[in-house]
């Protein structure tokens, strides 16, 4: 038994960045309700935020995966391998979702640079310019939208 609960799926760019070309994942947003490790021994303290201090809303945790993620770690066969953001459910509970929004798209984008710009050709490629000066080339067929 999972003591996760889908709260949302959302398509987000692989890499954190919308470019015309490219790849979506979905990413899940898996709750921890808020009776999750109120037990004396808490067996989900070494990866979820503290309880009972975490709980708003009925949530101890948020944590964000992509979906198909790995699940089951040498620690807990509970503990997602690598999410992409964990916080606790009083944060969740008051967060913009722009706010949101830019750190999933900061932790997918992990350590790449930041995409600048966008150039699209005549021939349907693009190349992508990045904020450490370098460039990618695109080569990606576009359909033609009518």
């Amino acid at each position: 038994m999972s003591i996760y609960a889908t709260l949302w799926a959302l398509r987000f760019p692989r890499y954190g960045e919308f470019h015309s070309n490219c790849e979506w994942v979905t990413v899940l947003a898996q709750g921890v309700p808020a009776h999750v490790g109120a037990e004396h021994s808490d067996p989900y303290a070494a990866f979820l935020p503290a309880f009972p201090d975490s709980v708003a809303a009925e949530v101890r945790a948020v944590v964000f995966v992509v979906e198909g993620a790995a699940k089951g770690t040498d620690r807990s066969g509970q503990e997602y391998v690598a999410p992409l953001l964990v916080l606790p459910g009083t944060e969740y509970a008051s967060i913009p979702f722009p706010v949101l929004h830019e750190r999933l798209c900061e932790a997918l984008r992990g350590n790449r640079p930041r995409l600048a710009a966008e150039v699209l050709q005549r021939d349907g490629s693009s190349r992508l310019v990045f904020d450490d000066g370098s460039v990618t080339d695109v080569t990606c067929c576009r359909r033609n939208r009518t």
